[in-house]
């Protein structure tokens, strides 16, 4: 049985990234011609978006998305969601609308193929360097200007007990909310870590139902930077308590399916 299982995880795995991989390298060439001018990049970010829509439904798991609702279509966002796995761009691109910009890391823009269109499309920015991310919060401010809601992971990289525990938030979302005074968006993914977990040199993909949660979004008008750690440290709350809930839940169905299985 264990062995039957083992298989099956591979099959999976290569189902998968063969989903992943293949839409992408048919597209690619579209997104080269898309990318080489700025009045095209909205529609290679539709593009992406409609890549990312495929590969998750070619996953064959169910994707629950709770809360667009709450956003309205003429508003710009700071989006500040938990950030588990690899997974979490394309889900959010997948379910979030509107013509979003990504702050990710300066690493994404070595990827070969991909890295030339993240560069174009997105902000990167080098965490380690403060001049890198000075101009990548500049960038951020003129992308709301230019009515592009931006999305910031404020973790800022992938915690090592992801999905489970929130590494410290960095100021950054907060104090761009605040200063443009554009509302901010909790968002909570709770299983992206158990589909595609983070794990250095390894490609580990499991079969799990995905769930995101869009929070009702924070207005900001009125607010100074005196009310960035609030405004923080709420959004944290917001979270840190879903992932809670989250897990306790799923823990809970875990044994349930456990003692069904246990012989009488």
């Amino acid at each position: 049985m264990n062995r039957l299982k083992g298989i099956g995880k591979k099959v999976y795995s290569v189902w998968c990234t063969t989903w992943f991989v293949l839409p992408f390298l048919t597209s690619y060439p579209l997104f080269r011609v898309l990318i080489a001018k700025p009045n095209r990049l909205k529609h290679a970010h539709t593009l992406n978006r409609l890549w990312s829509k495929f590969q998750l439904r070619m996953y064959l798991m169910p994707v629950t998305v709770q809360g667009v609702e709450q956003l309205d279509p003429t508003q710009k966002y700071v989006f500040a969601p938990n950030h588990s796995s690899y997974i979490d761009i394309p889900m959010i691109l997948a379910a979030v609308p509107g013509f979003l910009n990504f702050v990710g890391k300066k690493s994404l823009t070595k990827v070969p193929l991909w890295g030339k269109i993240y560069d174009a499309l997105y902000i990167s920015v080098d965490r380690d360097s403060p001049i890198s991310s000075a101009k990548a919060y500049i960038a951020s401010k003129q992308s709301l200007e230019q009515g592009r809601s931006v999305v910031i992971f404020p973790e800022g990289k992938i915690s090592p007990d992801s999905g489970r525990t929130l590494l410290p938030f960095k100021d950054g979302p907060f104090k761009l909310a605040i200063e443009k005074q554009v509302p901010l968006v909790p968002i909570t993914m709770p299983y992206n870590h158990l589909f595609l977990p983070d794990v250095k040199g390894k490609l580990i993909i499991r079969y799990h139902p995905l769930e995101m949660i869009i929070h009702r979004p924070i207005p900001t008008a009125g607010m100074t930077l005196k009310d960035l750690e609030t405004l923080k440290q709420q959004t944290f709350h917001i979270i840190n308590d879903t992932l809670q809930q989250k897990n306790h839940e799923h823990q809970h169905r875990n044994l349930t399916a456990a003692g069904a299985l246990s012989p009488a």
